[in-house]
């Protein structure tokens, strides 16, 4: 296939308006996929067909695979764009996209499987060279006496973590030798209950890390790229707030080598797409977590330094091209940030649906605006909070941070609570400002 003719987006809110932006740029039809409370969203209303797939739960409808298989079969669309969230990293759902003759927007259903299992992904990057965090090197079993080993070898603190988990469940710390064979047990119970497996793994429990991440593009046909890339340490229960680029305080040949390493850890895996390569950071060693097979919210602060849209990027790839860069033609030039802001009560962090009665997005040199909101937009109580991001660039750290503290002072969201109280606050935080603070940073914050 030379190129998309038209994309059915297979999401909602901010990514989907996205991802209906990069299409129109393209030349390439839109069908926008809705469940009933989402009749009203900014790229529906913008969208050249729309259809209506379930009722507003999320599992009759952005989940519902086969509502959304026959929206894509009746409008006759060519490709499904899954954004990020809802289906994005389903191997399943991938399969059964191209097994109906679509084009799924990201990689193959085998490479989601191979790295969304968090054992054979940390096998898979070993082998390819990216650094790891000393651990088990697979599954635990059922011998205590060689899971004490292990423990032992990688020492306390250690944390025990299911294979299929994600988003900061399935895991659990352990600080001695005396708790380790429970909190064993107990984790795989959970696992198996949340996520229908109960294979579990150890690693060494980093103290203060920071989470970095590299962006990557690659096209399936051997070549691949990297984007530099990202700290996203400030998070509360492991959930991302706010994300800059490019991560301070990195030597740059570590940096290099670390990002080279992701690359051909693409080109062996046979990646196609966009994807990311988490890592946590600590005393100058990058530790490799796992890999989003997907486009990530924060993927905004990426473009802004380097002037690429990894949007566009995936639809080009997806159409049969390769990647439109040499790794030489990427310039990394400035700095920029991302709030992400929450229809959510700064304090309770409850969320906070409703209609919003005034929207004002901020503006000027540097400052770019991802969000869905309108003046008399309701936010439904169905689904993720997030309602907007604000970006900002600058020619180096301190001027986007300076425009990122100026567009919060602008930005008026009324009728609906949200956290934007809480971003003000961040970016004038000392620490934050001086750079590098760790995964814990915000939540000891919080607690003060």
């Amino acid at each position: 296939m030379a190129k998309l003719e038209k994309v059915l987006i297979a999401n909602r809110g901010e990514i989907a308006l996205r991802i209906l932006r990069a299409c129109r740029e393209m030349g390439i039809g839109t069908v926008a996929v809705h469940s009933v409370a989402d009749r009203e969203l900014k790229h529906v209303l913008l969208a050249d067909e729309s259809v209506c797939i379930g009722p507003p739960a999320s599992t009759e409808s952005y989940l519902n695979v086969p509502a959304i298989i026959a929206a894509a079969e009746v409008t006759g669309a060519d490709g499904i764009h899954p954004g990020y969230g809802f289906l994005a990293e389903n191997a399943d759902f991938a399969d059964q996209v191209e097994k109906s003759g679509f084009v799924f927007i990201g990689p193959t259903a085998d490479t989601i499987r191979l790295m969304g299992d968090k054992v054979s992904a940390i096998n898979a990057m070993k082998k390819a060279g990216v650094p790891t965090v000393p651990g088990s090197d697979g599954p635990l079993t059922d011998d205590e006496e060689r899971t004490l080993s292990i423990a032992r070898e990688i020492g306390f603190p250690v944390i025990v973590k299911a294979a299929a988990g994600g988003g900061g469940r399935g895991m659990r710390v352990v600080h001695n030798r005396a708790a380790l064979i429970n909190s064993v047990q107990v984790t795989q119970s959970e696992a198996a209950a949340a996520f229908g497996s109960d294979v579990v793994y150890l690693e060494k429990f980093l103290q203060k890390p920071r989470h970095v991440e590299i962006q990557v593009i690659a096209d399936g046909q051997g070549n691949a790229i990297h984007l530099g890339d990202r700290d996203c340490s400030l998070q509360r229960r492991h959930q991302k707030v706010l994300e800059e680029a490019p991560a301070p305080d990195i030597p740059q040949d570590l940096r290099d080598q670390v990002a080279e390493a992701c690359v051909n850890a693409c080109i062996e895996i046979g990646y196609r797409g966009a994807g990311t390569f988490e890592f946590l950071f600590e005393d100058g060693g990058f530790y490799f977590i796992e890999m989003n097979t997907r486009v990530q919210v924060e993927h905004p602060v990426t473009e802004m330094i380097t002037g690429v849209d990894i949007v566009k990027e995936q639809l080009r790839i997806a159409g049969g091209a390769k990647l439109s860069f040499k790794q030489e033609d990427i310039q990394f030039r400035g700095h920029a940030f991302e709030c992400r802001i929450n229809a959510e009560d700064p304090k309770s962090f409850l969320p906070s649906p409703g209609k919003v009665t005034t929207f004002h997005a901020p503006g000027g040199l540097g400052v770019r605006v991802d969000s869905h909101l309108y003046d008399g937009y309701t936010v439904p109580p169905f689904y993720d909070s997030l309602i907007a991001k604000i970006i900002t660039y600058g020619e180096d750290r301190s001027v986007a941070l300076a425009r990122m503290t100026q567009a919060l002072d602008e930005l008026v969201v009324e009728g609906i609570r949200t956290n934007t109280a809480l971003h003000r606050d961040l970016v004038r935080d000392a620490a934050f400002a001086a750079g590098g603070v760790s995964i814990h940073y915000l939540e000891s914050k919080l607690e003060d």
